[in-house]
């Protein structure tokens, strides 16, 4: 017998702003409620795809470089890359 809480999923299913929100001090962090989750792996992953996960991608980037951990080059070719990740996918709903 199979039980149906695990395979229906939370409203919150794949939300950025939900699952991933971003903090005042401009880091994102998830929430308790979301590490409890039977579905906070895939839910998370799901949050990543696309256009959105590109924005973190972004963030993570600019957040190194402010840091000192890259280069201006790195982060401009990295920044370039997602460019044009955004540029060969496909519109969204």
């Amino acid at each position: 017998m199979s039980n149906p809480k695990v395979k229906t999923k939370p409203v919150c299913f794949g939300d950025l702003k939900t699952v991933f929100p971003l903090e005042s001090d401009g880091l994102r962090v998830t929430p308790d409620a979301c590490l409890r989750c039977l579905h906070k792996t895939i839910c998370l992953r799901s949050a990543l795809e696309g256009d959105k996960g590109l924005q973190v991608r972004e963030e993570m980037i600019d957040r190194a470089y402010r840091g000192g951990v890259i280069g201006f080059f790195q982060r401009w070719s990295q920044k370039k890359t997602i460019q044009r990740m955004r540029k060969n996918e496909p519109p969204g709903p």
